[in-house]
């Protein structure tokens, strides 16, 4: 197995600020925009930028929710054994709001599918932006692109790509994995 590191230590969180400095060019002081963390991994990512958008606004209430998308995933039965879902925390309308929606890793595009269909529930949103830390271009089998990427690399499905952040793994960093060939 071959790991290469994509994003650690300083240029992980210069990645995080310059993505930040992005929303603010185009959003302004976010009294019509919201941020939605797509659970689990979506939802580090998206406490991480409203606690830097905070810091740089000088702002202490920027909306942020967490959208649990587990039984809008089209593959969701496909799973053996119970599926268990975990909580939405958005206690805010998203009715004429402009939404970001974040996660780690966009590849295929479904899950960015199923957070669309998700989000319907809390109201028709104004419009929909998608920031991701990874972009992995070249595997998408829906047509979905991220409005704000903090990097874009060209993988090989067989790869993967993952991200470990502080709170859970105790360090940001982004690896991507090959399988050695023997």
């Amino acid at each position: 197995m071959q790991k290469r590191t994509l994003l650690d230590g300083q240029k992980f969180q210069i990645t995080i600020k310059r993505l930040c400095h992005q929303l603010i060019e185009n959003h302004n002081d976010f009294s019509n925009t919201v941020l939605i963390g797509i659970q689990p991994r979506g939802s580090y990512f998206a406490d991480r930028v409203q606690t830097e958008l905070s810091q740089i606004l000088k702002k202490g209430t920027i909306k942020k929710g967490n959208l649990d998308i587990t039984f809008f995933r089209d593959d969701f039965r496909r799973k053996d054994g119970i599926v268990s879902a975990n909580s939405n925390t958005i206690d805010f309308i998203i009715e004429g709001k402009n939404v970001i929606l974040i996660d780690d890793v966009l590849w295929t595009g479904r899950t960015i599918r199923a957070a669309m269909d998700a989000l319907l529930a809390y109201g028709r949103p104004e419009r929909v932006e998608l920031m991701v830390l990874i972009d992995r271009r070249f595997s998408r089998h829906l047509p979905i692109e991220p409005d704000y990427i903090g990097q874009q690399v060209d993988s090989l499905n067989s790869q993967q790509v993952r991200v470990s952040w502080k709170e859970t793994e105790g360090e940001d960093k982004v690896i991507l994995i090959s399988e050695s060939n023997k």
